[in-house]
C-alpha cells in the first residue's frame, strides 16, 4: 500500500471539502493505492453526527464520492465530474468508531464514463455503506487546463495501517 501525494495541494484556490486538509470544516482525506483499490483510512468525530453518535448520511455520501473521485485521479490520470451517486445505507456507522475504512475501485469504463463502486467498513471490518459513483471524465488536455498535471503515490511500501 501506497500513499497518494495530493495533486491539488499548490493549485491557488483549493479549498476541497473532501481532501483539502487546510479546509477548516471539511473531512480532510488521505488516500492509499492497494492494487487496484483507492483506499481512506478515516476517523468519524461527532461533529459530523446526524443522530446522536452516528455519521450523518450526507457525509458518508460526501466520503464515497470523494474516493470515487480518487480513482479518477489516480487510476486514469485525469480529473471528472460526478454524474450519478447512489449510496446504500445497510448499517449504521458511529462517529464513535476509532477508524473507518472508504475502499473504491474502478468497476468499468464506457468511452470517457468511469463506473466506481465505494465501501465504507467500520473498524470491526464489517459493511455499512456501499455507493456507486459514475464519472464524466475529462480528456488529458482538459485535465491540464484544469491544472492537474498527474497523481501519484510517495514513499516506500506501508506494512500496515
Amino acid at each position: 500500500m501506497r500513499k497518494i501525494k495530493n495533486p491539488w495541494l499548490s493549485k491557488p484556490g483549493y479549498n476541497c471539502f473532501g481532501c483539502c486538509p487546510d479546509n477548516p470544516h471539511g473531512v480532510a482525506m488521505e488516500f492509499f493505492e492497494d492494487g487496484e483499490d483507492i483506499v481512506c483510512f478515516w476517523r468519524p468525530a461527532a461533529h459530523y453526527q446526524g443522530w446522536i453518535d452516528t455519521l450523518h448520511g450526507g457525509i458518508q455520501a460526501t466520503l464515497i464520492d470523494e474516493c470515487a473521485s480518487w480513482v479518477v485521479f489516480r487510476k486514469l490520470q485525469t480529473t471528472g465530474v460526478t454524474s450519478n451517486l447512489s449510496v446504500k445505507y445497510r448499517k449504521s456507522v458511529m462517529t464513535t468508531e476509532s477508524q473507518i475504512t472508504i475502499r473504491a475501485r474502478l468497476r468499468t469504463m464506457k468511452r470517457n464514463v468511469a463506473f466506481i463502486s465505494v465501501t465504507i467498513e467500520n473498524s470491526c471490518g464489517e459493511l455499512c455503506t456501499e455507493g456507486e459513483a459514475v464519472y464524466f471524465t475529462a480528456t488529458h488536455e482538459k485535465a491540464a487546463e484544469m491544472g492537474f498535471t498527474e497523481c501519484v503515490t510517495e514513499g516506500d511500501e506501508l506494512l500496515s495501517m
